[in-house]
């Protein structure tokens, strides 16, 4: 499915983006691991993918650097040659409060910084995929951008931000067969959503009409799908990937 294309996911040390990045190489994808801190998750999810006989490295750089960005890139290229996919998808902390209780400065950063990781991310592969005349961009964004939950208003914030951003990116450069597409994960069983109490979960996945809460590779199969030639019509889309709680 992603046979000889070469794969570029942020924060994919574990959860999600690790999920990603073992099932792009299993359907062929030669996969960059990035990682911010955590060098031996990523280089864990590189010996998996090479012990299943994929193709991966992992590169250290933070998202919202624009030099280590360019210089991922570049390591990518002189590796494999080119980049035809990004999967936009390393987590940005933010500050879990209702909105009486915020001030500016706690509720700005996640915006600044979830901006910033998009808007470097996307400058630094867009060359390359320029000059190849094609390229997947996907961001990982959240159902919470569309259905508010008390304390979350930075997150859903800095995410309703990112989606009107990808459509954005989508309008421009679909002249140059670069596709931009959103995915909206609901709740997940990450490492992100461990401290979640467990009645939580079990509340959420009560009003979930699938009846769960998602799992990484839930979220990781949609990436697939908007990463490979059966998604070459779809551009400037939000998924919802919430076993139903989000219906367009």
């Amino acid at each position: 499915m992603l046979n000889d294309k070469v794969a570029i996911i942020t924060g994919s040390s574990r959860g999600m983006g690790a999920s990603t990045a073992k099932l792009f190489a299993k359907q062929g994808a030669k996969v960059v691991v990035n990682f911010a801190q955590n060098k031996e998750a990523a280089e864990e999810v590189v010996r998996t993918i090479q012990d299943n006989g994929g193709q991966a490295i992992a590169v250290q750089a933070d998202v919202r650097n624009k030099e280590q960005m360019e210089a991922l890139v570049n390591q990518s290229v002189k590796q494999y040659g080119k980049v035809d996919i990004l999967v936009n998808n390393a987590a940005i902390h933010f500050t879990f409060k209702p909105f009486e209780n915020m001030e500016w400065d706690e509720f700005i950063p996640k915006i600044e910084e979830e901006m910033k990781a998009a808007f470097v991310s996307t400058k630094a592969v867009l060359p390359i995929m320029k000059e190849h005349g094609n390229g997947k961009l996907i961001y990982i964004s959240s159902s919470l951008s569309n259905q508010p939950l008390p304390g979350f208003i930075a997150h859903g914030t800095a995410k309703s931000a990112l989606n009107a951003f990808v459509r954005y990116i989508a309008q421009e450069y679909g002249g140059q067969n670069i596709k931009a597409n959103a995915i909206g994960p609901g709740m997940v069983d990450t490492d992100l959503t461990k401290d979640t109490p467990q009645e939580d979960k079990e509340q959420t996945a009560m009003f979930t009409p699938l009846g769960r809460i998602a799992q990484p590779d839930d979220v990781a199969q949609v990436a697939l799908f908007l990463a490979s030639d059966q998604s070459e019509f779809v551009t400037g889309s939000y998924i919802p990937v919430s076993g139903g709680m989000e219906m367009n």
